[in-house]
């Protein structure tokens, strides 16, 4: 969940508690939104009514008030979408910072949809392997984008029984991390590095 400084609010692909399985063991995020982004139709990224009140769902590009999102369509595999069909990469700005979110993408990113992402701020990126880019791929990323703060995410913790790889792969050799035992970090224009910097999150529930 991403809080602008007046409150408005953006949920980003909601997961079903006890999916896949049981393989979910987070707990319902129990939190309202003014929208939902859904990148794409996996159970584990789609779970809309698990957010609280009547957010507007947001599956391409389109405007809510005045925050306008961008969707780039991308592929959830390395094969043009044909094992895990496609996925969006959603893009937005709220006080002034750039936000990038990938869903689960699962290739390295083409010339049209790098220049179409620009330089992000804030980047949200796939770091696990298996169901998407893996340490080295998303390290790739990085570089090519050059976002001032990177935030991982779909990677192996002891609430997601999934064949993902840990978080250490993507950190390994790496400068500039900064291990949070919470799961928020609170971010302003003013305080945003120029040098990329990785912020590592805790599970919220």
């Amino acid at each position: 969940m991403i809080v602008s400084e007046r409150g408005f609010r953006v949920i980003t692909d909601p997961y079903e508690p006890g999916g896949f399985g049981g393989a979910f063991r987070l707990g319902p995020p129990q939190e309202g939104a003014d929208v939902v982004l859904v990148s794409h139709e996996h159970a584990d990224h789609n779970y809309v009514r698990a957010v609280l009140g009547n957010p507007e769902v947001v599956k391409g590009s389109r405007s809510v008030g005045k925050v306008s999102f961008e969707a780039v369509e991308a592929f959830h595999d390395a094969h043009g979408g044909r094992e895990k069909g496609k996925n969006r990469l959603f893009c937005f700005e709220l006080d002034g910072i750039r936000i990038c979110h990938l869903g689960d993408l699962g290739h390295l990113l083409t010339e049209d949809e790098a220049q179409a992402l620009g330089r992000p701020d804030v980047l949200f990126i796939p770091v696990g392997g298996t169901f998407t880019i893996d340490a080295t791929q998303a390290t790739e990323v990085v570089e090519r984008l050059n976002p001032r703060l990177v935030i991982p995410m779909h990677f192996k913790n002891p609430k997601v029984a999934l064949p993902l790889a840990s978080v250490e792969d993507f950190l390994k050799g790496k400068e500039n991390v900064e291990r949070l035992s919470t799961s928020e970090v609170e971010i302003s224009r003013a305080t945003l590095p120029e040098k990329t910097k990785i912020v590592v999150l805790e599970p919220a529930r």
